[in-house]
């Protein structure tokens, strides 16, 4: 196994501009202790289940301007979690790379297929009744997962296969992107997967 991938692999982020300051301390191979303050619970709630469930160690902080709406700090949690784990990954030597997973909560089933792929992709189909969700618009957490994808480097396939709640939807699809991502980072040797050498 090559020195890189038996480094500890983590990542501290900070991003600030006019609208929001975000903070983020990752570690990838970590058993998902979580904490994150956001300013809007519901957003706080989809990141715990995106963390805990990928055993990946978290701790956020974002101050922004809610009082506008949630977009911007949605928007820049996603790059900044983006960001942090592009960095915990470093060259990708030795991740398991391709992965997928299905998530259910009660009636709401959802597939997530990741590729660690270096190249930005997202592909994400959740089809939302109700407009908010707390104080989250729920096209706010599909931009949050497309945001993810984008600066996490990564092609990311959300798909809703079922299900009536709005609430369980988007908890399935946080849960499936949480087990992927867990199968997808884990090391599985130590060359870069992909026959280029290099992701």
């Amino acid at each position: 196994m090559s020195s890189e991938s038996q480094a500890k692999r983590v990542a501290c982020v900070r991003r600030a501009t006019k609208e929001t300051t975000i903070s983020v301390e990752l570690l990838l191979d970590g058993t998902g202790q979580v904490d994150v303050v956001t300013g809007l619970p519901f957003l706080d709630h989809m990141l715990t289940a995106l963390f805990l469930h990928s055993r990946m160690d978290v701790t956020l902080r974002a101050d922004g301007d809610v009082h506008v709406d949630d977009h911007h700090t949605v928007e820049d949690c996603a790059l900044a979690l983006g960001e942090a784990l592009d960095t915990a990954l470093g060259q990708r030597a030795g991740i398991t790379r391709f992965a997928h997973a299905y998530a259910p909560l009660d009636e709401a089933l959802c597939r997530c297929v990741i590729d660690l792929s270096g190249r930005p992709c997202a592909v994400i189909e959740l089809p939302f009744r109700r407009e908010m969700l707390g104080s989250v618009a729920t096209e706010n957490l599909v931009h949050f997962l497309q945001s993810l994808a984008m600066r996490a480097r990564m092609a990311l396939h959300v798909d809703l296969l079922r299900g009536d709640n709005d609430h369980h939807k988007a908890e399935a699809a946080f849960k499936a992107v949480a087990l992927a991502l867990r199968a997808a980072v884990a090391l599985d040797g130590s060359a870069v997967p992909s026959t280029k050498g290099v992701l």
